[in-house]
């Protein structure tokens, strides 16, 4: 295993465990608050994140015969529902008492950490799209864990402080530029891109050529919350040189799936 997932599985603890503290004490009414997911309360967002785990941990470990069987019937599932299957899932989860709910993710994060440790060096797992290393599967987890839980504490009234950890979620941001253009279905730009953030700590994050003409700028924590669809492209600090960039800006996505409707201006 490398020193890079172990780092990041730690970070993965720690962004759950910030929500786990907070879900944790509350009581029926607070487990029902809606959050700002049309038709998804505290539970189902919770819900979301303990299947989403289990079923990455079933595709880490399906590189066995007992693995890849109960993979199997994950894919039989999702093909039979493709557009429904995520949120039934979710809502089925959801209606467990809080403390099996709870119970349930605890348990599913662990298995997840595990899964992805035991993961044969050099291999890859398979999921709803391409195939993804251990690393690949462990950020894109950070970033649903992030993002669930900020609805969660929207819903809350609560505010978490920003912490270096959304670095996970700026560089998938930012790998996954081609990929916001597929769903669209247009042709991505040939040339590469400048990203310069900010990070929460102060520290500037920063990828491609120095020398491109196409560029982003701004804080990390709004272009982490642009990504993951969790706030209004004009109510970021963001600033794009060049028509490219600033169109990316208003289709990226760092989610696999179709794009969703966003969040309205405030």
């Amino acid at each position: 295993m490398s020193d890079l997932l172990e780092a990041l599985l730690g970070d993965l603890r720690a962004e759950g465990d910030q929500l786990w503290s907070t879900v944790a004490g509350l009581d029926a009414d607070g487990w029902a608050t809606p959050t700002p997911a049309p038709g998804w309360s505290v539970a189902t967002q919770v819900a979301h994140l303990a299947w989403t785990d289990e079923v990455a941990a079933l595709a880490a470990r399906s590189h066995t015969p007992e693995g890849k069987a109960a993979w199997d019937e994950v894919v039989l599932a999702a093909m039979a529902d493709p557009a429904g299957f995520v949120d039934t899932a979710a809502e089925e989860v959801a209606r467990l008492a809080p403390e099996a709910l709870l119970a349930r993710w605890g348990k599913a994060r662990e298995e997840l950490t595990t899964a992805l440790r035991e993961v044969p060096a050099g291999e890859k797992m398979p999921w709803f799209g391409p195939p993804m290393s251990p690393t690949s599967m462990g950020t894109a987890r950070f970033m649903e864990t992030w993002a669930h839980a900020l609805d969660v504490y929207d819903a809350l009234d609560q505010q978490a402080e920003p912490t270096d950890r959304i670095r996970h979620v700026a560089h998938l941001g930012v790998r996954t530029r081609d990929f916001a253009y597929s769903v669209h279905e247009q042709q991505p730009p040939v040339e590469p891109f400048r990203v310069q953030l900010v990070s929460p700590s102060g520290e500037t994050w920063a990828w491609g050529p120095e020398e491109a003409t196409q560029t982003v700028t701004g804080s990390a924590y709004d272009f982490c919350l642009l990504v993951t669809q969790r706030v209004h492209r004009d109510d970021t600090d963001l600033v794009p040189t060049g028509a490219d960039a600033e169109h990316w800006l208003t289709i990226a996505q760092a989610f696999a799936g179709p794009a969703g409707p966003g969040r309205e201006q405030r």
